[in-house]
């Protein structure tokens, strides 16, 4: 295993060190996996008490509080024992949320019972989650020393940050001062598992410390998000490697459906927790649209439910056609080996500072 350091504007020291942690993480894993799989601390927190005593952490993701990835990210922290955790991520899976704020609607924030830290789900964005956790509106606390977001399944290289809310959870805390880390894992449709994603969060904690010593000695770059992307197969991984940020994007697929308008209605329904809410939105929502549908009555609306071209209509006429995006696997492509998805594909965990790449790219060129 080795860690390569290219051309890059993190400090070596970041790194420094990361094959020897790992190997005795790997060590420590295989004597003690049967005992940190099935024990945690059963120790819980106010909200207003933070302890002291040790670093603390904010986690987040967009796939939601109750994802696989946060859960064993959470797990493998606690059981590190070195970091006091808040966690405020989203209600529901927000994967491709970008940016995004939730503004003129009321967000909806429940505590959720997480054994060793103190955790609420927002029933707004992974921006939300953010934005609200650093306000002090939620938490006693101004500042965590470090905000994490992960574990997400799915690759945040490239110009995907941009569709990221992954990417954008990490970057809002940036934004408020907050140094941040986004750990995403290449995950391989049909063959990656949640032992993986396992797998992954004891790799990141070697970063995570790192990080989080540094931070401490005033080492670690300002401006620093930096983009972990861990490889499918986390036990072969190669080491760490410095990258720089690629222009690559996940390949979309836009597809017309025609009879099956909704097929995802009924369970987006079934994951919200105020129904009668959102029934009494939806009924006002038809209201509205009935009283508009009454004002335009001279006008004709015809509905296309199939695929093809609509030709030309007499009169005036509304038509109304329904797609579904998909992000389709990405393709295999010679590119330079210092390139974030490059190195992924190799088997590196690749480590980019992504917010220096969306101000200037001339940094790591």
């Amino acid at each position: 295993m080795a860690t390569s350091v290219k051309n890059n504007s993190l400090p070596p020291s970041l790194i420094s060190n990361l094959n020897q942690v790992l190997l005795s993480r790997q060590q420590h894993t295989i004597d003690h996996q049967s005992t940190n799989s099935s024990s945690l601390p059963s120790h819980s927190r106010n909200v207003d008490e933070p302890d002291c005593s040790k670093p603390l952490l904010l986690i987040t993701n967009c796939e939601g509080i109750d994802s696989p990835g946060l859960i064993f990210l959470v797990q493998a922290l606690l059981s590190d024992a070195r970091f006091t955790l808040h966690v405020c991520a989203p209600q529901s899976d927000k994967s491709v949320a970008g940016h995004s704020l939730t503004i003129r609607e009321t967000v909806a924030v429940c505590s959720v019972e997480m054994s060793g830290a103190t955790a609420f789900e927002v029933s707004g964005t992974p921006v939300d989650c953010v934005s609200l956790a650093l306000s002090g509106a939620l938490f006693s606390w101004s500042k965590p020393v470090l905000a994490i977001s992960g574990i997400n399944r799915g690759s945040s290289c490239g110009r995907n940050m941009f569709y990221s809310g992954a990417v954008a959870a990490a970057r809002e805390a940036l934004i408020c001062g907050v140094p941040s880390l986004c750990l995403s894992f290449d995950w391989k449709k049909d063959v990656s598992g949640e032992s993986d994603l396992k797998n992954a969060a004891d790799l990141c904690l070697p970063l995570i410390s790192a990080a989080v010593r540094d931070i401490e000695r005033g080492k670690f770059p300002e401006s620093c998000l930096l983009n972990i992307e861990i490889p499918s197969s986390p036990l072969a991984n190669k080491g760490f490697k410095l990258t720089r940020q690629s222009l690559w994007r996940s390949p979309l697929s836009w597809k017309a459906v025609s009879a099956n308008r909704h097929p995802a209605a009924g369970q987006y329904l079934s994951n919200q927790q105020s129904l009668g809410i959102k029934l009494a939105q939806l009924s006002r929502d038809a209201s509205a649209a009935g009283a508009a549908r009454r004002l335009n009555s001279h006008r004709k609306n015809v509905e296309i439910e199939s695929v093809g071209i609509a030709g030309k209509f007499n009169g005036q006429q509304t038509v109304k056609k329904y797609f579904r995006l998909e992000l389709l696997e990405k393709e295999t492509e010679k590119a330079d080996d210092n390139l974030d998805f490059k190195a992924v594909e190799d088997g590196y965990v690749s480590c980019c500072n992504s917010f220096i790449f969306i101000f200037n790219r001339s940094i790591q060129d």
